[in-house]
């Protein structure tokens, strides 16, 4: 099974929608809460590359970005491919 991440803020609805997406499709996730714990941001900046805002999502360590990039996988039928790559093939970026 993939590892799913995806840091967030309680109160963003970009990030309420990027788990109601992995929701829907029963895709279990590791939520990290960026306002509770600060040291987190800055480790969420570090891995995706300089990104500040929420969500970050990241599946088998791979940075695939934000709710808009995540539901755009989805769309286009690539989501359950990155899913099913083992995580030491992951690397590439998605896009």
């Amino acid at each position: 099974m993939a590892t799913v991440e995806i840091y967030a803020s309680p109160y963003c609805g970009y990030c309420h929608r990027a788990k109601r997406l992995l929701q829907d499709r029963n895709i279990p996730f590791e939520e990290i809460d960026v306002v509770m714990d600060p040291k987190r941001r800055q480790e969420m900046v570090q891995r995706a590359g300089g990104a500040q805002t929420v969500p970050q999502v990241f599946i088998n360590g791979r940075h695939i970005g934000g709710s808009d990039q995540l539901a755009e996988l989805d769309r286009a039928g690539r989501l359950q491919a990155l899913l099913d790559t083992p995580e030491n093939a992951a690397g590439a970026d998605p896009a």
